[in-house]
């Protein structure tokens, strides 16, 4: 181990590799905004919001500027807002229910599946009152929910589907892309996303081309003219450098998406299963693998050694929303949600990104066999 210690570092993620990767493209996408001085709006933004549609396989998107506006955002434009119930997981980041509290609706959180860690489709419908207006599926880590079971059960009930997407930009349920399956669904580009800018962004895409309309008019001021206010709306726009820096990317981002399997196929051949848990997918999903995430008993005492190793780790998230002092007297939750807390009390985040050698692979698995 202490051979591996003096190689190299092996970070959680390396943006600066991918950036070397494709950094003439960027440079000149950068370049060209500045030259045009089109820094909000313009044609990057509209160009990139036709590419994230088509990509997604959707009719519409609009860009904004962060993921948790495009939850927010959303949420008004289908207007739910003050007494509403919103019922959504307390395994996720705390963007989900952010965006929930901020149009005055409760987050009712409901428990998890063991498996896969995501929302569990079976606690749905005990959760609906006469209060629910909508569903927010997190396809966490790169992996999406059981979005058949969950519309049905939206259907049934006259209730939205929202998918928060922050963390599957590509993944597929049933060979449909995210982000076609429900009303809408938002994304972040936070920069370490599948996806992600050089700094704040998000978007919306749905089938419904007037619901995004009304999500643009939103973010931009609630109007469609310049001087012109239809509505009360706020300033959430996806700036023109974001929007052409995401235009590179996205070109790369089926090519990364694969990569990032090959890689987690790597590490699933190579893991000692009866030593750690790894993550399950159902038969019906494509993930993306934003993250790969393992299951661990002794969490803490893992990391602390593959960091004097060399290897970072991360743990995504060590306290779950209902566990959150932001939270007290601000939520319903369904139940004790026993899976959400053991999940959120063994979970680690190991070494993902699609420069990642797997040379690199095999040692960050021999050092966890021989730590635990």
């Amino acid at each position: 181990m202490a051979e591996l210690k003096l190689q190299r570092k092996i970070p959680l993620v390396d943006l600066h590799a991918q950036y070397l990767s494709i950094k003439p493209e960027i440079d000149a996408a950068i370049a060209r905004v500045i030259e045009n001085s089109a820094f909000i709006g313009g044609d990057e933004v509209r160009l990139f919001e036709e590419e994230f549609a088509a990509f997604c396989e959707a009719k519409a998107c609009v860009g904004v500027a962060n993921g948790t506006d495009a939850l927010a955002l959303t949420l008004r434009a289908l207007g739910i807002g003050p007494g509403d119930e919103i019922i959504t997981v307390a395994h996720t980041f705390i963007a989900t229910a952010e965006a929930i509290s901020s149009v005055g609706a409760t987050p009712v959180f409901i428990d998890i599946k063991e498996d896969t860690m995501l929302m569990n489709p079976e606690l749905v419908e005990p959760a609906i009152t006469t209060r629910t207006k909508a569903i927010i599926p997190v396809h966490l880590y790169g992996q999406p929910c059981e979005m058949d079971r969950i519309i049905a059960i939206a259907k049934k009930h006259g209730l939205k589907v929202i998918e928060d997407a922050a963390q599957a930009h590509g993944a597929r349920w049933n060979g449909k892309r995210v982000g076609t399956l429900g009303d809408a669904a938002c994304f972040s580009f936070y920069p370490g996303k599948n996806l992600g800018a050089y700094g704040d962004g998000g978007a919306v895409v749905s089938q419904d081309v007037e619901l995004v309309a009304r999500i643009r008019m939103l973010a931009n001021h609630g109007r469609k003219e310049k001087y012109l206010h239809e509505i009360i709306g706020v300033n959430s726009r996806l700036d023109g450098l974001q929007a052409a820096i995401l235009r590179v990317k996205l070109s790369h981002l089926n090519d990364w998406n694969d990569q990032r399997k090959r890689l987690v196929s790597v590490y699933r051949e190579l893991f000692d299963t009866e030593k750690i848990r790894l993550p399950i997918v159902d038969s019906f999903a494509e993930p993306v693998w934003h993250l790969f995430v393992v299951r661990i008993a002794d969490r803490v005492e893992l990391q602390a050694q593959l960091k004097k190793q060399g290897i970072e780790t991360g743990v995504h998230y060590p306290v779950p929303l209902h566990r959150q002092p932001a939270y007290v007297g601000h939520r319903k939750v369904c139940g004790l949600l026993p899976v959400t807390d053991q999940t959120a009390e063994s979970v680690l985040s190991l070494p993902l990104f699609s420069e990642l050698d797997k040379d690199l692979i095999g040692k960050i698995v021999t050092t966890v066999h021989q730590l635990i």
